[in-house]
């Protein structure tokens, strides 16, 4: 179960943990059931002026920031605590201080990141080994589907360098790769936000209704073949799934399941060509 304290946004930020908190709290068993993953960097002052310690990863405002997810989240431990974001100005150093004292006191299991670029991933678990004792990062959220696809230039190769699970976000790239064309043909739902926005560009219309027309020749559905790609993917622990209804969630289980061909894989490969292994494809 992944959110982070401001989801929610403006004057609901932190309602998104409220929520998960109220359903832990019917029982127990919620709780136990569930690997549980917030974010810390966001701006939680209540006026919305950000001051020193009010956002980003000072010592400080982490543990003030995670006493607050706990609350919210009415649970007494977060399984992943994770950066959303790099703060430029907070060394590791004092970053990891802060994380170490937490797990001591049983609030975090582990720490993660978002949204880092590889040599940040690096950075941070090199500092983390120098002071002995901290595990450092053991998973990366970021921006990784068939459509977008730079993350396989040096994000999963720093994270499979070092150990960390990736955990993809926006695995159907705002709903560009669910089908999004065939719904709009058949009466269903329209396009909007970042898939509407795509689609206005005539070549990448093309490119999603090259990839439906794929899918549809082996009888795959669209949403549920961008979630099993995502699970042939080296180092991909799971994407993240935002279902709005029971039958979109089902079809994301069913995409646990689905086998994809070799050939259904280099058809996918040739409409989303990758960028290539690292350092070859920028190098030569």
């Amino acid at each position: 179960m992944n959110t982070a304290n401001v989801y929610g946004w403006g004057e609901n930020k932190g309602r998104t943990e409220e929520i998960i908190g109220n359903w832990f709290a019917k029982s127990a068993a919620h709780r136990d059931k569930v690997v549980l993953a917030t974010k810390v960097y966001g701006n939680m002052a209540a006026d919305g002026d950000a001051w020193p310690n009010h956002d980003k990863l000072s010592a400080l405002n982490i543990r003030r920031a995670v006493d607050a997810s706990l609350k919210r989240l009415r649970t007494d431990y977060i399984d992943v605590y994770q950066f959303h974001h790099v703060d430029r100005r907070t060394p590791f150093e004092e970053i990891w201080q802060a994380v170490d004292v937490l797990v001591q006191q049983g609030k975090i299991l582990y720490a993660g990141s978002s949204n880092f670029p590889g040599y940040k991933i690096a950075q941070a678990n090199e500092i983390a080994a120098r002071r002995g004792g901290t595990i450092g990062l053991v998973s990366e959220q970021c921006l990784y589907n068939l459509a977008e696809r730079r993350a396989e230039m040096e994000v999963i190769p720093a994270a499979e360098e070092y150990g960390l699970g990736v955990i993809p976000w926006s695995p159907l790239h705002g709903g560009l790769l669910g089908g999004v064309i065939k719904k709009e043909v058949e009466g269903g739902r329209r396009a909007s936000g970042r898939a509407a926005d795509s689609l206005a560009d005539t070549t990448i219309r093309a490119q999603i209704q090259a990839y439906e027309d794929l899918l549809d020749k082996h009888g795959v559905e669209p949403g549920e073949a961008a979630l099993a790609w995502l699970l042939t993917r080296p180092g991909v622990t799971g994407p993240i799934v935002g279902p709005r209804t029971a039958e979109q969630l089902r079809s994301a289980i069913r995409a646990v399941e689905l086998e994809l061909s070799e050939e259904l894989l280099a058809g996918l490969d040739e409409i989303f060509p990758g960028p290539g292994p690292s350092p070859e494809a920028f190098a030569w």
